[in-house]
């Protein structure tokens, strides 16, 4: 039996889906991620924009083209924002699963896909899930730790989808993290700076348990509530810690902050950034910005244009304002002209380019450990400890490495291996 588990959006979608794989390997099933003829489609969807949603729903129109016959099970966040928007792509549907609970997928399967579908399964999710180990990854491995936003951001609609936050214990989180054989691995969940297990454990002990990890840790997305001394002391015990901070900010206005129920302010934020450069010198910080919120004005983009230039991004990943149906910014706000956001994204992202070309010059003829990932026209790719996108010349082995870097190169930098 063949089955091709295809993933939309996040991180913590494609950690699932490996987990996903690894159960119906189990199940003698052949797997692949993407979209070829198989007797089995799960889709894992998302619904962070309503792009997504659109492209979740033409992802499964794209499985019945492959195999009209197949049986076709959707979950994540766009088949739980959505349930019945699927149950009109015709007999193939076999099960909405829905964004919680996707040990749900496995179940239906060891159940036996028999002729009738089973329909609608969402489900309520109140503490965390353990699945199944992912799918072995050399190069870079993810392990999920928490699930779940309490936050309530008023742009987003993904704590309505995903439910309240839930916490894997600390021992298992740990065992996984200890046991990758993986070059570098990365701690992700929902919101992993809201990660607490149920003994009362946060993110700063689980560090500390993995302190010795030979594997690279690096951390997924976090929030400024986060970055206290002893959570920055923390990772400095970390022997093979990757000093990246995805610092989310989305905005640096506080006025738009507050609209956003963002709760901090602009200095806040620049404040935790001297904490973390105060730890970590050569540390990148970068971030998320929504541009074209409907409360921004012009001054208040001009905020978020300076604040690129007052933390040092390294780099910003700017998006135009999505409305989401459900949330209060949807309730409460009148979206901005698209041709305004268009402009705007545009402004930022070009402010945000120089600050990360300005970054990148400061480590000309310095050493980086360089993690190589693949080899393609003729260069060896990867990533540095503090996320700088590394080109080496020709091919080399695939672990980590010393290199000096020669100057700036493509996205990145272009580096040569330093002899021991």
């Amino acid at each position: 039996m063949k089955a091709v588990v295809y993933t939309l959006g996040c991180k913590v979608n494609d950690v699932e889906s490996g987990s996903i794989i690894r159960g119906l390997e189990e199940l003698g099933y052949a797997v692949s991620r993407e979209m070829v003829e198989a007797d089995l489609y799960i889709i894992n969807t998302c619904a962070v924009t309503a792009e997504a949603e659109r492209k979740s729903r033409q992802t499964v129109g794209k499985s019945i083209k492959c195999n009209p016959q197949a049986k076709i099970i959707v979950c994540g966040c766009a088949s739980e924002k959505s349930p019945t928007s699927f149950l009109e792509k015709g007999d193939t549907m076999y099960a909405i699963t829905g964004a919680k609970r996707k040990n749900k997928v496995l179940e239906l399967v060891r159940e036996g896909l028999s002729e009738e579908g089973k329909g609608i399964q969402l489900e309520e999710e109140k503490t965390y899930e353990e699945m199944p180990l992912p799918e072995c990854l050399k190069t870079r491995n993810f392990v999920k730790i928490q699930d779940g936003c309490n936050r309530f951001c008023s742009y987003c609609v993904i704590p309505y989808l995903r439910g309240r936050s839930r916490s894997r214990l600390l021992e298992n989180a740990a065992q996984e993290i200890l046991s990758s054989d993986a070059q570098e691995t990365v701690v992700t969940g929902i919101d992993v700076s809201e990660y607490k297990d149920e003994k009362g454990r946060d993110l700063a002990d689980l560090m500390l348990a993995v302190k010795d990890a030979d594997t690279r840790i690096r951390l997924g997305s976090l929030e400024v509530s986060l970055i206290t001394p002893r959570f920055l002391s923390a990772l400095q015990q970390v022997k093979h810690f990757a000093p990246q901070f995805h610092l989310s900010l989305q905005s640096g206005s506080d006025q738009v902050l507050k609209s956003m129920n963002r709760h901090y302010t602009r200095a806040e934020y620049l404040e935790k950034c001297r904490m973390i450069y105060d730890i970590f010198p050569n540390a990148s910080i970068t971030t998320d910005i929504i541009v074209g919120f409907p409360t921004e004005t012009e001054q208040d983009f001009q905020d978020s244009l300076r604040i690129v230039q007052e933390a040092g991004f390294a780099q910003v990943h700017a998006f135009p304002y999505s409305p989401r149906e459900g949330t209060n910014a949807y309730k409460k706000y009148k979206e901005l002209p698209f041709a305004l956001k268009k402009e705007r994204v545009e402004r930022l992202l070009q402010t945000a380019a120089e600050e990360k070309k300005r970054y990148l010059e400061r480590f000309v003829g310095k050493r980086l450990e360089l993690v190589p990932e693949n080899c393609f026209d003729g260069y060896t790719e990867g990533y540095s400890e503090n996320y700088i996108r590394v080109y080496v010349e020709g091919e080399i082995a695939k672990h980590p490495t010393q290199v000096c870097v020669d100057g700036l190169f493509k996205d990145g930098v272009l580096a040569h291996v330093v002899e021991e």
